[in-house]
């Protein structure tokens, strides 16, 4: 069973290791706005109450803009439970869109969300280009040997 909790003090040192290790740093850009994720809220999954996952976003301008999601047990409900609680808090913070930004090598993440009714609405050509000269750690080439140059955009409309 996957429980998910807001993150606090307990898992807060494996979040921000799990950060560094997924991204490179905290440091994450999106539409070319950089943002550090340890600053922002945070969700973590817990299993047998050991983390294995963590989703961190912000609320800006009525939308929740999901920043992270990684899961450290694959296949077993993580990334969706996740997913589904910042739905929830998306809803509790008066949120009528939720949205994320992910790279174009990225073919999990994109059948994984457009799975959970999340549609491509937008294409950012060459962004991780412009963002690499800032943070020269984003690699070049991503999954399967994808050379990683763009940012996809997928939203999910959340209603009133």
């Amino acid at each position: 069973m996957i429980i998910i909790e807001s993150l606090d003090d307990r898992h807060r040192p494996w979040a921000h290791r799990l950060l560094d290790e997924r991204w490179g740093s905290a440091d994450i850009v999106s539409r070319g706005v950089w943002t550090d994720a340890r600053a922002c809220p945070s969700l973590v999954a817990l299993k047998d109450g050991e983390p294995v996952g963590l989703l961190t976003y912000q609320v800006k301008n009525g939308e929740l803009e999901v920043l992270t999601l990684d899961s450290t047990a694959e296949n077993v409900g993580v990334g969706g439970a996740l997913l589904n609680a910042s739905i929830n808090a998306a809803r509790q913070a008066g949120c009528a869109r939720l949205w994320l930004a992910t790279t174009n090598d990225n073919l999990r993440a994109l059948g994984f969300y457009q799975k959970r009714g999340m549609r491509i609405t937008g294409v950012r050509p060459n962004a991780l280009v412009e963002a690499r000269r800032q943070k020269p750690s984003i690699p070049e080439v991503g999954f399967g040997g994808i050379p990683i140059s763009d940012e996809i955009e997928l939203p999910l409309e959340l209603g009133k």
